[in-house]
């Protein structure tokens, strides 16, 4: 049995009592609104590059069941057990604490209009997110050294919190719920209970889909590369979906986070493109992207199933669909120049950063790229909805279509300005890049992006 050390314990009631603190500061009536998810994503992500290399940095006990369940992780039962114990009552105390600083405190429960089927899905959806992401960046045997495991951890909840805190409030932490729940005791304490079962269910799988991944180093099958290019499709999807139709306060942030984050966790597995535009473009320099015909054909199967998946997911789940068309007051002359110039900087961002020698970023790439969206979906969201990628017109479109009845082929003129994109960053980066020779690529060292 593993020695149980008081650093550990303390590192992990110190880290998620900062948490939950944090979390029922910003959710009392009088707090800071648009800015809650961001804050308590910041406390997150500086609580574990603080602690993560005195106790791993769970701070949940989500996590800590996906840490144990992750084959090699080495967490024996004893430990687990502890941690838990430690991060509840941290939570508890937290929820105590917030309670007495502001006099009132958020009742958990689901959103207007939602209940039991709801908050399941939010939660289990986004607690999976963020245990698959600890796991693949921080966790999983062959995790390459990294300083961006912090910002990638604490940035799922910039995605879930903006994109379904409407739904469930956005626990994905039985120490949260519990501690959320506890501060409101005078209003009863409930809900914990069921989100406990959401998100340990959310942990499980995100340990099942790592295991089945295997480890970072890979060697990785084409399936495996296909279920990671799904799986970061759908949850960038989901979160454009929900972000949307939750009416978020900072929906560019948030999809952008989501990008973030699963490149991060998945780059190193497919190259991460969940995105069939940065797939034609990586295939139209396949010398040096390494991408084949063969393989790009069932990327974008995959993208354009993973993200028809999380269409169908949110539009059921909110009971509504995104149309896609241009914005209000404008033609589908603008709409084409706004999807062709910021398609155009994403495949041009990807090709500089993460598949050049000379330009590859060992660890900010996943955050250059996944920013774009951040620029990208402000500047241009009026204009044409920002989607920048075929996968994302494709599922908007079939869920507007099944859920609304609505026409499906817009996403074809959508899908024809964005491989134009594709194609002019490529043109613009053979410019620039004139002298890339092929074959360079194998001897710079990850990250893989684009080039699994």
């Amino acid at each position: 049995m593993s020695a149980i050390t008081a650093k550990d314990l303390t590192s992990e009631f110190i880290g998620t009592y900062l948490l939950v603190l944090t979390v029922g500061c910003n959710t009392v009536s009088t707090a800071s609104g648009t800015w809650a998810a961001l804050s308590i994503a910041s406390v997150l992500m500086v609580s574990v590059y603080a602690l993560g290399s005195v106790s791993g940095a769970a701070f949940n006990p989500a996590v800590t069941l996906a840490v144990f369940l992750e084959k090699d992780s080495g967490m024996p039962a004893n430990k687990m057990a502890a941690y838990m114990v430690t991060q509840l009552i941290a939570g508890c105390l937290a929820g105590m604490s917030s309670y007495m600083v502001h006099g009132e405190a958020m009742q958990l429960e689901p959103g207007a209009g939602y209940s039991y089927g709801g908050v399941a899905v939010a939660e289990i959806l986004y607690t999976f997110m963020l245990c698959f992401t600890v796991l693949r960046v921080a966790v999983a045997k062959g995790v390459t050294p990294n300083e961006h495991y912090g910002l990638a951890i604490g940035f799922v909840i910039v995605a879930g919190g903006y994109g379904a805190g409407f739904i469930s409030k956005g626990a994905f932490n039985p120490a949260v719920a519990l501690g959320v729940d506890v501060g409101s005791a005078g209003q009863g304490v409930y809900w914990s209970m069921f989100y406990f079962v959401f998100e340990f269910i959310g942990a499980a799988l995100a340990a099942v889909v790592s295991n089945f991944l295997g480890e970072a180093a890979g060697p990785f099958s084409l399936g495996q590369k296909c279920v990671a290019e799904f799986i970061g499709t759908f949850f960038l999807i989901l979160t454009v979906g929900f972000n949307v139709l939750g009416g978020s306060p900072a929906p560019a942030l948030s999809i952008a986070a989501s990008l973030m984050c699963m490149i991060y966790a998945l780059g190193h597995v497919s190259g991460a493109n969940f995105n069939p535009a940065v797939t034609f473009a990586l295939l139209l320099d396949g010398a040096e992207s390494k991408m084949d015909a063969s393989t790009a054909g069932a990327y974008v199967a995959a993208q354009l199933a993973g993200g028809i998946t999380a269409a169908l997911t949110y539009s059921f789940t909110v009971g509504s669909a995104v149309p896609l068309a241009p914005g209000a007051g404008h033609s589908w002359a603008t709409c084409a120049f706004a999807e062709i110039i910021f398609t155009f900087v994403l495949c041009f961002v990807v090709l500089n950063v993460a598949v050049n020698a000379e330009g590859k970023l060992k660890e900010f790439y996943g955050l250059a790229i996944g920013f774009v969206i951040t620029a990208g979906g402000y500047a241009i969201g009026a204009v044409s909805g920002g989607s920048l990628n075929p996968a994302v017109s494709v599922a908007l479109d079939t869920s507007n279509m099944v859920k609304l009845g609505g026409s499906f082929g817009n996403c074809a003129m959508y899908t024809l300005f964005e491989l134009v994109g594709a194609g002019m960053a490529y043109g613009a980066y053979k410019v620039c890049r004139p002298d890339t020779k092929a074959g360079f690529l194998g001897k710079v060292e990850k990250p893989t992006y684009g080039t699994a």
